[in-house]
């Protein structure tokens, strides 16, 4: 490893450590300052730590390899990915603040589910917290994974000691410093991201001769190549389900823990406006540069006679290429920051769910707050274990598994916590029934051999469209055979109507 890239890591990963030691010194001893950083986020740490927590290494190895290989139809994820964060931002964001403090001060998403239908047999409680801490498990050991084989592939280092580097780092800042720790340490990564995003496209387009001549590269060696209906992958013209397939990712966001709890924490709705616009602005210029890199990255390869057997390592190759080792090792830094700023937030809410939905719910019912942060710490520590030991296994199921997750948890909760926040006669059991049947359809729709000589159904339609359907239209169903009758649920949804105009007024 050359000692400049060396540096720059050693730098990175101190300050994370650092940014940890300062929350953890700042931070309020209580589960809420735990959990949630007390809510009192501000704007910025908000907008960026929820874009860098949901983005992971999705952004700077899976985008530009979708590029790289399918051209620029590739974009109508990025599509909708960018209109389903802005409908996030502008209709749960602000309400979910509001709610989950009307809601007893809920602080997780189970502790709202049950709070908000007023759940005494905490059925809803059990069933979304087993939803998070099994996908949310497999989740991060997917990201110790992503972080053992940088390593692995980009610093020769053995891929078992990759993974300890990176789940130690993250472990190290997350257990100490809880929330505050992550989502300070997210907003860091998010700048690093956005730095190298602009970065990285901006010097190819430098080496070929500018925007023109890197467009015209693209265009003479495949038209597809900057074509919106076009696969350039496979030459066939993208159809209208098909183009509706990827843009449904945006639905996704409705239903992604690590991501709404961020609205959960910060300081006042009237904080929302502005964590929207930079929230948007970076995820707009981030994925146009991730997007960018991918196509004026094949355009340089091209150019230069190069070839490269892994079309998601563009972005690594690049940075070796093209930068002197110290500004290479930041680059590589963006990656490990994408990586680890996913793994964090999801270790920090498995550990919530298993703190506050399980161990103060029904193991120590009047736990003390104290208590609850040494729990939540012993929490991170033993998730981060059992990842390590999934991650050990490449050639498990698990990545193939969490791969679709985002499909599940899209399903599974999406339609909830809109209806919830939305509709004052949804009820408990049709709450209940939303989180079975989207992760149902979306199990069956992704596995089930359905389609044409038992391949998957979401070989043509993505499982989050189905699954989000279905869900949608139990709790119709059922909230209309099945009315509420507790009228607790009512005047609840009534004060946090009245909290929320009045908050949004002021």
């Amino acid at each position: 490893m050359e000692t400049g890239t060396l540096i720059s890591l050693a730098l990175y990963f101190i300050a994370m450590i650092g940014i940890g030691v300062y929350a953890y010194r700042s931070n309020e001893e209580t589960s809420s300052g735990y959990l949630l950083g007390g809510r009192k986020l501000s704007a910025p740490v908000v907008a960026l730590s929820a874009g860098a927590s949901d983005m992971s290494g999705w952004m700077l190895l899976g985008v530009p390899g979708a590029m790289y290989l399918s051209g620029a139809s590739s974009l109508w994820i990025a599509f909708g990915l960018v209109a389903g964060a802005w409908l996030n931002y502008l209709l749960v964001a602000p309400r979910l603040r509001v709610f989950t403090e009307v809601a007893k001060d809920a602080i997780t998403l189970p502790d709202y589910f049950e709070n908000r239908f007023h759940d005494d047999s905490h059925s809803l409680r059990i069933i979304a917290s087993i939803v998070i801490i099994i996908f949310f498990t497999l989740y991060t050991s997917s990201g110790i994974a992503a972080g053992g084989k940088l390593f692995e592939s980009s610093f020769g280092l053995n891929y078992e000691v990759g993974l300890y580097i990176t789940a130690g780092v993250v472990v190290c800042y997350t257990l100490i410093g809880g929330f505050m720790a992550v989502s300070m340490t997210d907003f860091v990564q998010g700048v690093i991201m956005f730095i190298a995003l602009i970065l990285v496209p901006t010097v190819v387009i430098f080496e070929l001769g500018g925007i023109n001549s890197t467009i015209t590269a693209l265009s003479d060696s495949d038209p597809n190549l900057v074509s919106l209906f076009v696969d350039a992958n496979t030459g066939v013209a993208l159809s209208f389900i098909g183009i509706v397939s990827l843009m449904s990712w945006g639905l996704g966001y409705f239903g992604q823990p690590h991501i709404i709890v961020r609205f959960m924490a910060i300081s006042s709705i009237k904080q929302m406006p502005a964590a929207r616009r930079i929230g948007m602005s970076w995820m707009i210029v981030s994925l146009f540069g991730a997007a960018s890199t991918g196509l004026f990255g094949l355009a340089y390869m091209n150019a230069t006679g190069q070839q490269l057997d892994d079309p998601e390592t563009v972005f690594i190759t690049l940075s070796q290429i093209l930068f002197n080792p110290l500004i290479g090792g930041f680059l590589l830094a963006a990656i490990l920051a994408a990586i680890m700023s996913t793994i964090s937030s999801q270790l920090l809410v498995t550990s919530s769910s298993l703190t506050r939905d399980v161990y103060a719910a029904f193991i120590e019912k009047d736990c003390s707050e104290k208590k609850q942060v040494v729990i939540g710490r012993i929490s991170v520590a033993a998730v981060a274990v059992v990842a390590i030991m999934l991650a050990f296994d490449r050639n498990s199921s698990i990545l193939s598994l969490v791969s679709n997750a985002w499909a599940g948890f899209g399903a599974a909760f999406g339609p909830l916590v809109i209806f919830s926040l939305l509709w004052k006669n949804m009820s408990r059991t049709a709450a209940i029934g939303a989180i079975i049947s989207g992760a149902a359809t979306v199990l069956v729709w992704i596995y089930a051999p359905l389609g044409e000589n038992g391949a998957s159904l979401n070989d043509d339609l993505y499982a989050i469209i189905p699954g989000f359907i279905v869900s949608s239209l139990v709790i119709i169903i059922v909230s209309k055979i099945k009315p509420e009758k507790n009228k607790n649920i009512t005047t609840l949804f009534q004060d946090f109507a009245d909290r929320y105009a009045s908050e949004s007024t002021k």
